[in-house]
């Protein structure tokens, strides 16, 4: 996400190393690569130049604080206006109606059917919603059929009117459906169209007057950059939506779209894909999002994500074996599968500070699974007790999962340290791990 504006942003900033105020002289050169490094990100000249503008103003003549380095001001001062560029605060979504009503808009391939039901997931997982999806998509292929699948995969309700071509009275009868199967949201899926198709335009337009949502949601493929701001404006100019999803935001390396959405249909970005699972959705928080840009990583995002996954009857027998200095590879691999339950490793490793700057890390969702096949292919007895494994024993086990001793050498290696991690954890030594991973990060 956003790598290449990271890295060369970051690039922009070294040009201030070494001195001890920020002037005009020396502001200039960095200013003009943080302003080539927006337009690369897609992001219009128009806005790049009031944005390089403001940070000029702001940062013209600053002393830099004793524990500061000019290159950190600057990252501050930029960080500050990504923020704002971006909406500054988090807006959530409206669901003080009974039934809460979204409809959702956008363009044919932005993935608009696939967040319906990601958003009907997560509003049944965290705010206990009864949600109904509504297909009102009668146009497109197998639109239907993949909404049918996706309420199976989520155990959602899906309303659906076979042989009913007029999407507006679908919608209008889903309601009363609704109500007599008590749910408390109903979110409805439109067809996709273009933005200069008037009676497709139309239509969601008497969608919209027939159901009376509570919130409209935009949403947009953001790898489509300026385009898909320039449709938000179109699709706005008719619908006065209420808020915009980001979509494939994990395959954006430019990220035009969210850093300038905002400021062209001042409407606030509320929600993005991050991924093909059903659970890759994210709140969008502007702040978090402009550290993720600038290569500090976004922790509080990731305690998050880890306390989703926590079990804590788990976590308190992990704790009582360790303690006994009985932790195994059944207790590795459990391990690897709650990080796994994080969602997409690469979006999860870059939320750590600092990972995202790091070119030789390359990690996706499929790094463990030569862990997994060796450590499934070792005994019962050899999990429990990996000291036990021996040469003959490390053939044994390589053989047996496809792989080379080499690597099962690299795992024991690998187990061993974690090991001694969490013992320094579990006796106190928190800080000191800290202090480790500070070192590891410079």
């Amino acid at each position: 996400m956003f790598n290449t504006l990271t890295e060369k942003l970051n690039s922009a900033f070294h040009v201030l190393k070494g001195h001890g105020k920020i002037t005009e002289i020396n502001v200039a050169e960095t200013l003009k690569e943080v302003r080539r490094a927006l337009l690369d990100a897609d992001v219009s000249f128009k806005i790049a130049k009031e944005f390089t503008q403001r940070v000029k103003e702001k940062s013209i003549g600053k002393n830099v604080l004793t524990d500061l380095r000019p290159g950190q001001l600057m990252v501050k001062i930029v960080k500050d206006e990504l923020t704002q560029l971006m909406g500054g605060e988090h807006e959530g979504i409206n669901l003080s109606d009974n039934p809460s009503i979204i409809l959702l808009s956008g363009l044919q391939g932005s993935g608009k059917t696939t967040f319906g039901g990601k958003l009907a997931n997560y509003l049944k997982k965290k705010k206990g919603k009864n949600p109904l999806l509504v297909a009102c998509d009668v146009y497109r292929p197998a639109a239907i059929d993949q909404l049918k699948l996706l309420g199976d995969q989520i155990n959602v309700d899906v309303y659906t009117e076979e042989g009913n071509k007029d999407p507006v009275n679908i919608a209008k009868n889903s309601l009363k459906y609704a109500k007599e199967k008590k749910k408390n949201l109903i979110i409805i899926d439109t067809a996709g169209r273009l933005a200069i198709d008037d009676v497709l335009m139309n239509e969601i337009g008497n969608i919209k007057n027939a159901t009376s949502p509570s919130e409209i949601l935009f949403v947009v493929d953001s790898m489509t950059g300026q385009d898909a701001v320039n449709t938000a404006k179109a699709f706005n100019d008719v619908l006065n939506f209420d808020g915009v999803v980001l979509t494939k935001l994990d395959g954006d390396t430019r990220g035009g779209a969210a850093l300038t959405i905002k400021s062209v249909v001042n409407k606030p970005i509320k929600f993005i894909g991050n991924g093909e699972k059903l659970d890759a959705l994210d709140i969008f928080y502007p702040e978090r999002m402009a550290d993720r840009i600038l290569g500090m990583g976004d922790v509080v995002s990731l305690v998050e994500r880890a306390q989703d996954v926590y079990d804590e009857k788990k976590a308190r027998e992990l704790s009582k074996k360790i303690a006994k200095n009985k932790f195994g590879f059944d207790d590795f691999l459990n391990q690897i599968n709650q990080i796994k339950k994080m969602g997409n490793l690469k979006d999860t490793v870059s939320m750590i500070p600092g990972m995202s700057q790091m070119k030789d890390v390359n990690i996706d969702n499929d790094s463990f699974k030569h862990i997994e096949a060796l450590i499934q292919s070792m005994t019962p007895k050899e999990r429990t007790n990996p000291k036990i494994i021996d040469h003959n024993r490390k053939k044994r086990i390589a053989k047996g999962a496809g792989r080379d001793v080499n690597e099962i050498n690299a795992l024991l290696k690998q187990f061993e340290q974690m090991s001694k991690m969490m013992k320094m954890v579990q006796s106190g030594g928190a800080s000191k791990l800290m202090g480790m991973m500070q070192n590891f990060k410079q």
